[in-house]
């Protein structure tokens, strides 16, 4: 998926098993992180999501947090949630289909649709990694800020990185 194209529509359950559709967000700028219980680099931007969460609800921006490996139990999930006391809803992708139509690679790793309906940015949430421990730049910060501004991010994509996202396993059938 390129930045620019239109977000693909898709239809989740939170874990209380209420629906979410991209298209109820319509009016909202919504950010999409595809979210892991046992990843520990989402485990770190957890609590600084949900204080972000509740600021950006103010100024029209959503965050929906998608569970999509499948290695993942609903009570894994809901362990994750009460234990780090999470205050977005954790919507469940047990086959990684909405993870496939955004080529999500890894956890976390960062979508936001405009309110055109419009990938504006896509990739990681800083620019900490492994070697480098301290983020110098907060790339959600800087595209939530320019979007509420009405600007488009610079950049508008970087490189995701944490924990690769577990999606089901396929099996090619012989024909013998």
């Amino acid at each position: 998926m390129k930045t620019g194209d239109i977000a693909p529509g898709f239809e989740l359950v939170d874990l209380d098993g209420i629906t979410h559709r991209l298209a109820d967000f319509a009016a909202d700028i919504v950010v999409l992180d595809f979210w892991s219980a046992e990843c520990p680099w989402s485990a770190y931007y957890d609590g600084w999501l949900s204080e972000r969460a509740k600021e950006w609800a103010r100024r029209g921006v959503r965050l929906l947090a998608v569970a999509s490996n499948t290695n993942e139990t609903a009570a894994t999930l809901r362990a994750a949630v009460a234990e780090r006391a999470i205050t977005f809803p954790v919507l469940l992708d047990p086959d990684s289909a909405v993870a496939d139509l955004f080529d999500a690679m890894t956890t976390p790793h960062i979508f936001i649709v405009d309110r055109a309906g419009r990938l504006a940015y896509q990739g990681a949430i800083d620019d900490r990694n492994f070697r480098q421990r301290e983020a110098r730049v907060n790339y959600l910060d800087q595209a939530i800020a320019a979007l509420l501004a009405g600007r488009q991010p610079d950049p508008v994509q970087t490189d995701p990185y944490g924990c690769t996202i577990v999606r089901p396993v396929v099996q090619e059938v012989s024909r013998a």
